[in-house]
Order: C-alpha cells, then sequence, then structure tokens
C-alpha cells in the first residue's frame, strides 16, 4: 500500500511541475507556477521520507547513520541558505543568483550520480552507467560553467570574451578524452571487469568537465550571458533527467526533462531574437573587442536636464519606456511606475517595449515590471511595438543599450548587425537615462547616442525619474 501511495504522491508531483511550467509562461501567472512547482517538490521530497530504503536505514539506536538524519539536516541547511539569499539578494543581483542556483543544480546532479557509482558493483547495465556518465559530465560542467556566468555577471571578471589562440581545438581535445573516458567506462561496466579502471575513468572524465565548463563558457561575452544562463540551465535539466535513469527516479526524470526542453526552446528564441545561431553565440567570441560608435558628420552625444526635458514630455500624446539594466541597477521600476501614473492623468498613451534579451537574464524586465504592479498589458514585445515607433512622440531608454542600438541596422562591421532591435531612433525624440558615458555591458558604443533626435539625461536613472515626475507635480 506504501508502495502505491508513494508512486501516486511521485505522479501529483509530476504535474505540479508540468503545471508550474506552464504557468511560468506568463508574468501575471508566474508567482503562482512556481508556487504550484514548489508544493510538487515538497510532495516529492516527503514521498521519498517513505521509501523502504530510508525505513529500512531508521534506528532510533544509531540516528545519525540513517538516511532520515542526513536528509532533513540537508532540507533545514538548504532551506536557510536558500531563505536568505531570497532576502538579502536585490533584483540587480537576481541574474547571478539565478547562474549560481543552476550551478549548484549541477553540482548536486554530479555528485548523486558520482555516489551512485561508487556505491554500484563493478557490472552495470549500459544504460545506467550511460546516464551515469552524462550525469556527471554534464552536471560538473554546467557548475563550473554557472560559475564563471556568475563572475561575468558580477563583474569579478571582465564580461567581455576572453579568446585565445587554439582554444576551440583545446575545448575539442577536451571533449575528446572525455567521450573516450566515458566509452572506456561503459564498456568496462557492461563486461563487468576492471573495476580499477573504471574509477580512473570516471575520474578522468569528472575532473574534464570541471575544467570544459570553464574553457566553454570564456570566449562569451557579458552580452550573451542572458542566453549562456538559459542553455546552461536547460543542461543541467538533461543531467538531472540522466539521474533520474540511474537511480530509476520518474520525477527526476520528468522535472529534468521539462527543464531541458523549455531551457533550449528559451534559448532558441533568444537567439532568434539576437538574429544569431546557437553555434554562432558559443564560437565567435563576441564582445573580444570593444568598438565605437560611427557617426558620419562626426556628432557628439547631446544632454539636456530634466528641467528642459519635462516640456517635450508634457507636450507628448504617446510615450514608450525601453527599459535595460541600467533601470535594474537604479532599481527605478517603481518610480517609473509613478511617472507612468503622472502621464496617463494627462491623457498620454504610456507602453512598455521589452526586448526578449533585455537585461541579463531571461524575462528580467518583465519580473521588474511586474514586481512594480506594471499592467501585464502595456508590456509590449518588440515586434509589436516596432511598427507603431515612428507615431510616438517620446521614446525614453533606460539602461539599454545593444538592444536600441541602429548599428545593428546601419553598420555592416558591427558585432550586433542583423540583430533584430527596439527602433527607439524612429520616435520623434529619444530621451537616454544612463548613468555615464561608458560603454554598454557588451563593450559596444550605440550609434543612437548621437542621432539628431536623441537627448541623452546624465545621471541615477531613479533620480532623474522622480525628478520627471516632481515636475508633473508642481505643475
Amino acid at each position: 500500500m506504501t508502495e502505491y501511495l508513494i508512486s501516486l504522491a511521485y505522479i501529483l508531483a509530476c504535474v505540479c511541475a508540468i503545471m508550474g511550467i506552464k504557468k511560468l509562461s506568463k508574468v501575471d501567472t508566474a508567482r503562482n507556477g512556481m508556487l504550484i512547482a514548489a508544493a510538487g517538490t515538497t510532495i516529492a521530497i516527503f514521498a521519498l521520507f517513505f521509501s523502504q530504503e530510508l525505513v529500512d536505514s531508521f534506528t532510533a539506536a544509531n540516528l545519525v547513520q540513517s538516511g532520515y538524519f542526513w536528509g532533513i539536516l540537508g532540507i533545514l541547511i538548504g532551506s536557510a541558505i536558500g531563505l536568505v539569499w531570497a532576502k538579502k539578494v536585490q533584483m540587480t543581483g537576481m541574474p547571478e543568483l539565478v547562474a549560481l542556483f543552476n550551478g549548484f543544480g549541477g553540482l548536486a546532479t554530479a555528485m548523486i550520480a558520482f555516489s551512485e557509482f561508487l556505491r554500484s558493483s563493478v557490472d552495470v547495465e549500459i544504460v545506467t552507467s550511460t546516464a551515469t556518465s552524462l550525469a556527471i559530465f554534464i552536471g560538473m560542467m554546467t557548475f563550473t560553467g554557472s560559475i564563471l556566468a556568475w563572475g561575468k555577471l558580477s563583474e569579478k571578471i571582465t564580461g567581455q570574451a576572453i579568446v585565445f589562440k587554439g582554444q576551440k581545438l583545446l575545448n575539442l581535445l577536451l571533449l575528446l578524452v572525455a567521450v573516450a573516458a566515458m566509452v572506456v567506462y561503459i564498456a568496462t561496466a557492461a563486461l563487468g571487469v576492471d573495476a580499477q579502471l573504471q574509477l580512473v575513468a570516471v575520474i578522468a572524465f569528472t575532473a574534464i568537465a570541471f575544467i570544459f565548463g570553464f574553457t566553454f563558457v570564456l570566449p562569451i561575452g557579458g552580452g550573451d550571458m542572458p542566453v549562456v544562463i538559459s542553455l546552461l540551465n536547460s543542461l543541467t535539466g538533461v543531467a538531472l533527467a540522466m539521474a533520474g535513469f540511474m537511480i530509476g527516479s520518474v520525477i527526476l526524470i520528468v522535472s529534468g526533462a521539462l527543464v531541458g526542453a523549455s531551457g533550449i526552446i528559451l534559448t532558441l528564441i533568444m537567439c532568434k531574437a539576437m538574429n544569431r545561431s546557437i553555434s554562432n553565440l558559443l564560437f565567435s567570441g563576441f564582445g573580444a573587442a570593444s568598438t565605437t560608435a560611427k557617426s558620419a558628420d562626426g556628432a557628439e552625444p547631446k544632454d539636456i536636464s530634466v528641467e528642459n526635458a519635462y516640456p517635450i514630455l508634457e507636450a507628448a500624446s504617446s510615450v514608450v519606456f525601453i527599459p535595460g539594466y541600467g533601470m535594474a541597477v537604479a532599481q527605478a521600476q517603481h518610480v517609473v511606475k509613478e511617472l507612468t501614473e503622472k502621464l496617463e492623468e494627462q491623457g498620454i498613451e504610456v507602453n512598455f517595449a521589452i526586448h526578449p534579451v533585455a537585461g541579463r537574464m531571461p524575462g528580467h524586465m518583465n519580473v521588474l515590471l511586474a514586481e512594480a504592479d506594471i499592467p501585464y498589458e502595456q508590456l509590449r514585445t518588440m515586434d509589436s511595438i516596432n511598427p507603431s515607433m515612428s507615431l510616438t512622440d517620446v521614446a525614453i531608454v533606460i539602461g539599454a543599450n545593444d538592444v536600441v542600438n541602429p548599428a545593428a541596422e546601419t553598420d555592416l562591421s558591427s558585432p550586433i548587425y542583423g540583430m533584430p532591435i527596439i527602433k527607439a531612433f524612429e520616435a520623434k525624440t529619444v530621451f537616454v537615462l544612463k548613468r555615464g558615458k561608458g560603454k554598454g555591458f557588451s563593450g559596444i558604443e550605440n550609434e543612437l547616442f548621437t542621432m539628431p533626435n536623441t537627448l541623452m539625461i546624465y545621471g541615477d536613472a531613479k533620480a532623474t525619474i522622480s525628478a520627471m515626475t516632481e515636475q508633473f507635480i508642481e505643475d
């Protein structure tokens, strides 16, 4: 009877995972989706506590050696760390946190697979040994790759692509040696011979995976990190599914497959939004060298004060906000909401143009604006906003760079040429809110800044937006 109840609990957990992923596809249902997925995970964890193996390991006389002790201890430690991080990390640090969480998910998967290898006998079926190999290699690779992505996102290391001569050859050699080591393990495990050689082979491809994660992400520039995070997340899901095949866990197989499939779909969507293939993203070294904006007449950016910008904004009939990572840094989403309300009180139509790769993780801008209770109906995709951009009176760019750079359409030599952009330059007037005169995260200067209809407003975006709102209040 207990086994049937456990199976039922796992089925319920799988249903929760599927429903949670489905609801994450929309901003207005994403919160409920997270709660449903979390509930499913909780159900699966507690169902595991009733498994026969854990029940057999429990003895009151030797509690420390039982699976219950270590399971509960792990839950308590993990919950405490998760709670502290969730409370302390600001939205600006969310991309780095997502990268870290994904990395530790990969590490946990690799550790599960490695521990199961140590527990298994010499004679292992091919399906199990293959799943073990893939779970260890992919899990360890996503761990180190995610750690490097975290370093680039947090700017603890340079966000530019790091390339060197022979880099692609090195990655190819590492991959070939790892595959050879996995074949050796799978073959010897199938034949049931040479336990020592199996251990050497597993340690070899585990160590190579550790190195490969770094060398894999190293040549990818910071501007591509949102796509990299999505891809690494997908790979973690694949590793999790492999671990499920290895230990015969339906919930791991289903949840891993869901994460893997949704992650690769999101990766492809984001690549399409950048007009680049996955291979180009991974191997082109985008951002390895910075470029400068071209201006036919040698024009310089024109700056303006908030006081002088106010009359232009007040006279507008339509305004489009184009947010980027700068809005996250300034935590300006709430004051943007306040300014939106003042504009709407004046009868001004307000929309938000969201590029698929704006910010530093997938959906970054959507989450920020949802946090400030911006109506979902006002969040417009790049494809839906561009046809009406030429009719827009004022476009307000808040910390965005590549996603509004006209060089993507005009400069054949630009690294982002061909990338679909939000056509802010077509608006009658463009206000660009920027902290300073430096380049964006990808290291590419923006032609938009020197265009005749563009006015720069330098300073903290939150303070600038607040000052604009005050102008409406005082008027």
